[in-house]
């Protein structure tokens, strides 16, 4: 990393289908308030994982599976949503237990 990206991207993680944990990269264009947050297929909230300013470039972001509340989610699909500005990209998850 150390690459600053030309766009707003957030990457496929990995591994995906996961069973313990995912690694979720995601690229930031320039300096700004960054929000990475998990959703079942239902449109709810499960996790908040990001809220910060952060600079441009790569980050990588991990979730565990578990939910707001320290629980573990049941397995099933999840997406992955980063917001940057008035920006928005998502990216589907499978959680297998």
């Amino acid at each position: 990393e150390g690459v600053r990206p030309d766009n707003f991207a957030i990457e496929p993680n990995y591994p995906n289908p996961f069973n313990a944990a995912t690694i979720i990269p995601y690229h930031l264009p320039g300096a700004g308030t960054a929000r990475l947050r998990i959703y079942d297929t239902q449109g709810q909230l499960v996790r908040r994982l990001i809220e910060a300013h952060q600079q441009g470039g790569g980050y990588r972001a991990v979730w565990d599976g578990l939910d707001e509340r320290g629980a573990q989610v049941a397995s099933g699909n999840y997406f992955a949503e980063i917001t940057w500005g008035d920006q928005v990209k998502i990216e589907k998850m499978q959680l297998l237990k």
